[in-house]
């Protein structure tokens, strides 16, 4: 079985995640190919990964309900086309319950959360948008103990299906969470669970994860979804998929045509988002960031990539984007990096400030 070595995986997951060459997909293409984003800065992904992103585009696409900002994998608020929201939604009830109870499971004990779906279920009947707080003191009075937060997660996070609205996630405008049903937004039912123990969506799962992350570990696609592996699904397909072995041993699965570049070939400086996918959808992440720098990742720093890996972290405050290396960068290196900086200040100012800071390296 062939190996693939750290640098291969890295340039394949570059090629899958469009951030080896910018692509020139509309934005609705490029959110359903990534397999969703992330919610917190999708603006800064995609100007990452598109080679003309206006900010605008995915604003309508919120606006016209071709998007939406839901709670779906590993239970964090992704940005999801539409119709993979309504396919998908129901593979991960299950999921989704387990991991707020994880968190609320004291709080909770006793709760018949059948009982607390429906009656949350009948207070959004009349399609009124509610924030998870309105909600949750619409039933404290039936369910006093938890208290509003437990019981609010809860149901907006797992027992009933919501979107939180525009102007939520539209560029430049802050906005509380306000939540309405998934299928009322939509106009459209979400798909059931299938019948029989058979399992579509799980490999429909598996053919768009291995699409934009590739080749990857079952335990990685489990880092990404949150779901238990997929065995069954992964099993079923096994006839259509291609193997691998990475360094570590672990068998890698793929799609036959997937892109997997030459481990030479260049990789240009991008600027990620916190919480960007290429760096969390695996579980392991060797491939892209150093281990001392994993934490990083779930901390919400926003990582510049050199040579395809996690180098710098970056902020941006009053129009100048200040890049701090994490490792000795090259004179070239440098340059590389403030000239794409110098675009995302542009990018994020709408064009009034180039202005960027690129720290010394540590010693």
């Amino acid at each position: 079985m062939t190996v693939l070595d750290t640098r291969a995986l890295n340039r394949a997951t570059l090629a899958r995640q469009l951030l080896l060459d910018r692509a020139d997909l509309p934005v609705l293409d490029a959110v359903a190919h990534l397999g969703g984003l992330q919610a917190q800065e999708p603006f800064v992904g995609l100007w990452s990964r598109l080679r003309a992103f206006d900010p605008a585009v995915l604003s309508d696409l919120l606006t016209r309900r071709s998007v939406v900002r839901t709670h779906l994998m590993r239970r964090t608020v992704h940005l999801l086309a539409a119709d993979d929201a309504l396919a998908w939604r129901a593979r991960h009830d299950a999921m989704l319950r387990q991991r707020v109870l994880g968190t609320y499971r004291r709080e909770l004990d006793g709760v018949d959360l059948d009982e607390l779906g429906a009656a949350g279920l009948s207070v959004m009947a009349d399609d009124e948008p509610r924030t998870m707080t309105e909600l949750a003191r619409a039933l404290t009075e039936r369910w006093p103990v938890p208290g509003p937060r437990p019981i609010g997660e809860m149901l907006v996070a797992a027992l009933i299906p919501m979107v939180q609205l525009p102007p939520r996630g539209v560029w430049r405008t802050r906005a509380g969470a306000r939540y309405a049903l998934l299928s009322s937004w939509l106009g459209r039912e979400i798909d059931p669970p299938a019948p029989d123990g058979a399992d579509p969506v799980g490999r429909a799962l598996v053919r768009r994860y291995l699409a934009a992350f590739g080749p990857a570990a079952t335990a990685d696609l489990r880092a990404w979804c949150g779901l238990a592996g997929l065995p069954a699904a992964v099993t079923a397909m096994r006839g259509e998929l291609v193997t691998f072995r990475d360094e570590r041993g672990r068998e890698l699965l793929d799609l036959p045509d997937a892109p997997r570049p030459d481990a030479d070939t260049p990789a240009p400086v991008r600027f990620l988002p916190a919480f960007d996918n290429a760096i969390l959808g695996y579980h392991d992440r060797s491939r892209i960031v150093d281990d001392a720098h994993r934490g990083l990742s779930v901390a919400g720093e926003r990582a510049v990539l050199v040579d395809g890996r996690v180098a710098a972290t970056w902020s941006v405050a009053g129009g100048t984007v200040t890049v701090n290396p994490l490792r000795r960068l090259s004179r070239a290196d440098r340059a590389a990096v403030a000239e794409q900086g110098r675009a995302l200040a542009s990018f994020l100012s709408d064009n009034e400030s180039h202005r960027v800071e690129v720290a010394p390296s540590p010693r």
